[in-house]
């Protein structure tokens, strides 16, 4: 599935959809037959099972914005960024002149992805109504964005690895920026809109801010050079998840969480849907070296694994079953999803084998749905589990 497909149906006139590939990419198809001018830049594939809801605003994460944070400039050769596990998150959100970098609400065994927003744009992470549709088709409305800033863990990133980047030096820190080619694709020409910049924040420690924009000019690579000197390190704050895991099946292990999100990049395509978190994972381990960007940003960059979604019942095309537990088949008779809803119905807990290889049969995607439980009020934060623990029996 395309970028551009999942972006369009996220924002896009369409009604709440659910979290089958199927449904995301027909919607965005949709969408892509009525605005083919209105988002010409595109992603890659892998980005699945993301729900289009009714925008509701997500709860700001109070806890790591009054985290104490570590201040003062590193010494050569020495990082004040604390050493911590996978699944914390060590910096919050800050503003650099028109770009607003938010808290991360994504983080992996390999790094920390946080929405980025612009005050001359609008921004693609939510979905929209038709009113707004129509008002981003017109002459005077701002243009598009869709932008994130990823803080990878020492090692992951590979500077050297980015195609055709160029190497220069910004705030005093070793950076490269890489225009990007239409749809990430490499046998594609470069889209002007689509740019990387990324920094050495600390010894061998990399950040990478992605912007895909409909105009080719904003950002430029002076505006996201302006994110260097912002990015400082806070906490660490283990990411705390609105579920339990009880039981998992022999040789997954987790890879990466959303908070108040979905997990990986479908969480950032839809930070502002209202979700309440999930995690993905993976068998084998993936690796968390020589990345150039997030696992899931390459169509079978994960080819055996799963994903946990815990979400309001508004984000499925399902119709709400209080108490109910239903599985549907995947492509070709293959994995699939399970849903279990709430009593009242109002949340559904969905473990989807969909875009990530398909390898589970749908009793084992069954086990693992009735085997998760809630936060007692899965709306209140301060119920809620940090990751190392919930991620695990």
């Amino acid at each position: 599935m395309q970028l551009r497909e999942l972006v369009d149906a996220v924002t896009g006139d369409e009604p709440p959809m659910g979290r089958t590939v199927d449904d995301i990419v027909a919607a965005g198809r949709r969408a892509e037959r009525r605005r083919r001018t209105r988002f010409a830049t595109a992603g890659t594939a892998g980005l699945v099972a993301v729900a289009v809801a009714a925008a509701i605003t997500v709860p700001t994460l109070d806890a790591r914005r009054t985290s104490s944070a570590l201040s003062g400039a590193p010494r050569p050769g020495v990082s004040p960024w604390p050493d911590a596990s996978p699944f914390t998150f060590t910096f919050t959100g800050y503003d650099a002149g028109t770009l607003h970098v938010q808290d991360p609400i994504v983080v992996s065994t390999a790094y920390q992805i946080a929405p980025v927003y612009s005050d001359r744009h609008t921004s693609n992470d939510r979905p929209v109504s038709r009113d707004e549709a129509i008002e981003e088709n017109t002459a005077r409305a701002k243009p598009s964005l869709w932008a994130y800033l990823t803080v990878y863990r020492p090692g992951a990133f590979d500077p050297a690895a980015v195609k055709d980047g160029r190497s220069v030096r910004v705030a005093g820190r070793r950076a490269v920026q890489a225009t990007l080619p239409f749809g990430f694709e490499p046998r594609n020409p470069v889209d002007p809109g689509n740019k990387l910049f990324a920094w050495e924040y600390a010894h061998n420690a990399w950040a990478a801010v992605t912007s895909i924009s409909r105009d080719a000019a904003t950002p430029s690579f002076e505006d996201l050079g302006g994110l260097v000197a912002g990015l400082k390190p806070a906490g660490p704050t283990p990411a705390p998840l609105p579920f339990t895991v009880g039981y998992l099946p022999r040789g997954y292990v987790p890879l990466q969480v959303g908070t108040h999100a979905m997990p990986g990049l479908s969480g950032i395509a839809t930070a502002r849907a209202g979700d309440y978190g999930g995690a993905t994972y993976t068998r084998p381990p993936l690796r968390t070296s020589g990345l150039t960007a997030p696992f899931d940003s390459v169509e079978g960059g994960i080819r055996d694994g799963f994903h946990i979604f815990v979400t309001p019942s508004t984000s499925s095309n399902q119709s709400p079953e209080p108490g109910a537990t239903r599985c549907y088949p995947g492509a070709a008779r293959r994995g699939g999803f399970c849903n279990v809803w709430s009593a009242d119905g109002s949340v559904v807990v969905q473990v989807s084998s969909e875009g990530v290889g398909g390898q589970l049969p749908q009793a084992e995607l069954l086990r693992i749905a009735e085997g998760i439980t809630v936060a007692d009020d899965v709306r209140d934060e301060s119920t809620w589990t940090p990751a190392g623990d919930a991620l695990t029996p």
